[in-house]
């Protein structure tokens, strides 16, 4: 079994999204945001990086996947974006979790099937994925869609190596 943790960056709400991975089996650990009050940027960096470092000690994940900073109309606003990201990233990168990215693109690719899929169709397909009662909040639903993403980027990966060991077996 894998714990990975899935992260929805952003400098006022910074979503966490935990799955536990066995197999093909995908199972909801835990979900949630962690909000930052008024302040300055370098306060709000500090509540991220602290919120995810609590995350990461509450739950150990051995992998974290966080979604890539995109380019936005407001140049300010994905600079601050990269900010909130790079806090995530350090808060679990000091604990030892191996950090994997994917683009918006791709997470809504893996999760809905469709890679420009919006936040709506994100909520109701991880819904569905995880067997939730109900749909966790955009920005937890957003870190559980890359949680999700990275999950489905391993199992490809496990296969695709499985299948080039046997037939590197059937060579020899």
């Amino acid at each position: 079994m894998i714990r990975i943790l899935g992260i929805d960056p952003g400098s006022r709400v910074t979503g966490f999204g935990v799955i536990d991975v066995s197999g093909a089996r995908v199972s909801y650990v835990a979900s949630g945001c962690v909000r930052t009050a008024d302040g300055t940027l370098p306060e709000r960096l500090k509540t991220i990086y602290e919120g995810i470092a609590e995350v990461v000690r509450s739950y150990q994940p051995l992998e974290m996947a966080i979604e890539n900073v995109f380019m936005q109309k407001n140049a300010a606003s994905a600079l601050k974006l990269g900010q909130a990201r790079g806090a995530a990233i350090c808060a679990v990168i000091t604990q030892a979790v191996d950090v994997h990215e994917y683009s918006p693109t791709q997470i809504k690719q893996a999760v809905v099937g469709r890679g420009h899929a919006d936040k709506a169709q994100v909520q109701h397909m991880v819904t569905a994925l995880l067997k939730l009662p109900e749909a966790p909040q955009a920005d937890a639903a957003d870190a559980l869609a890359c949680a999700l993403c990275h999950s489905h980027t391993r199992q490809s990966l496990d296969y695709l190596t499985a299948a080039q060991m046997a037939r590197e077996a059937v060579v020899r």
